[in-house]
């Protein structure tokens, strides 16, 4: 990406320089895609075999297929996930930013604070509650410091006028797979209601934040080989096995996500091809005391990507259930939302109120969880982290 006179235009790689298909549309691709953006979940000791042994293309061909979209930009970043709600508090956030500061708190959020994850512009289609509210974030603050602490010091910083921070009381859906959503059918929908995870923050010994931080660590290509966690038990001072026993245990402790290649679905991919060119924050207000069961019902449809219980307050007329959902055409995406919405009336569940906020311009990159890296970057703004303690 390159900015010309304001506005942000898309820079291409160039594609003679690459000896293999680089595309997701590419059939060895997309089938290597299809597995390895949201079904391994957990830790993986051998993802490259994993995502062979289920998409039926050799572990050579795979290796050479992520590194080569890996290099052009079709796969944005290769790594570990972690269940981040898990590990530090975590919350949606929107601000409300006068309009000649917007574009320089965007880029402030993105580039200089590593605790905010999605940076996106939202807007709705007409002026309803909530929609001043442009800017919105990802953040996650780690253990032992405050939500609202950081807000207010990101607040002061930008020059946003308000904030309203929500966070997950439960979660319903969290997959990406934008490759196997392609050409889905509005109302398609599991079998049986999505499970209802509670959101805990874990514990963590010094030793296992260090196995995390090497474990999470996303991979450059060269670093992409078989045996990819040799190196990272290395890194993290302790043997292979020991490091393999740490992360199997942290699986069961619901802190380790899936072994995850994140498409580039925000800009136009190698080629100049498009994963998804539209995504959509949908709102629901449902009764009180009907928070989980909606959310179950919202997370059974396969188009979601991400489902939450998060209470949006008077600022969004007390919405209680939020998802997101990317799509090719924005029709397609409304029609995704109908078929919900219908849904919903057909097993008795009321809405009062709904809204879908669009997402224009926006950045994503994992949020900084480790309490040693927070400390270390309040100092470099000259605060005492003492003073940011929860």
């Amino acid at each position: 990406m390159v900015k010309k006179a304001g506005d942000w235009v898309y820079s291409p790689p160039d594609m003679t320089t690459f000896t293999v298909p680089v595309t997701f549309s590419d059939p060895t691709n997309a089938a290597i895609l299809a597995v390895s953006e949201d079904r391994l979940q957990g830790f993986q000791p051998d993802p490259i075999g994993a995502i062979s042994e289920q998409s039926g293309v050799s572990p050579e061909i795979v290796l050479e297929r992520i590194r080569a979209m890996l290099e052009a930009g079709t796969i944005r970043r290769v790594r570990q996930t972690l269940l981040a709600t898990n590990l530090a508090d975590g919350a949606l956030v929107a601000w409300e930013v006068p309009a000649e500061k917007l574009d320089d708190a965007f880029s402030y959020m993105f580039e200089k604070d590593p605790f905010s994850g999605h940076v996106v512009l939202r807007s709705t289609d007409a002026a309803t509650p909530g929609s001043s509210y442009k800017l919105w974030t990802t953040l996650k603050v780690p253990q032992g410091y405050s939500l609202t602490k950081h807000c207010e010091l990101l607040k002061g910083i930008v020059g946003a006028t308000h904030y309203r921070w929500m966070s997950a009381k439960r979660l319903f859906a969290l997959g990406v797979g934008h490759t196997r959503r392609r050409g889905m059918e509005p109302g398609s929908r599991a079998d049986e209601p999505a499970e209802a995870i509670e959101v805990q923050v874990t514990k963590l010994s010094d030793l296992e934040w260090r196995i995390l931080t090497a474990l999470k660590r996303e991979f450059s290509p060269e670093e992409l080989v078989r045996d990819l966690w040799a190196k990272r038990a290395g890194e993290a001072g302790v043997p292979k096995e020991a490091f393999f026993q740490a992360a199997e245990e942290l699986t069961q402790r619901k802190v380790i996500g899936r072994f995850s290649t994140f498409l580039e679905h925000v800009k136009p991919t190698a080629g100049g091809e498009r994963v998804t060119r539209f995504n959509a924050l949908f709102h629901w207000a449902v009764p009180p005391g009907r928070e989980i069961e909606a959310g179950r019902e919202v997370g059974r449809h396969h188009i979601m990507t991400h489902a939450y219980w998060r209470e949006g307050g008077p600022e969004f007329r007390n919405v209680n259930i939020m998802g997101v959902a990317h799509g090719t055409e924005r029709e397609l995406v409304l029609a995704h939302k109908a078929a919900i919405d219908a849904h919903l009336a057909s097993v008795g569940i009321p809405v009062s109120y709904t809204n879908v906020f669009w997402g224009g311009r926006s950045e994503i990159k994992p949020s900084e969880i480790s309490p040693f890296a927070y400390a270390d970057w309040l100092t470099t703004l000259g605060v005492n982290p003492a003073t940011m303690r929860a």
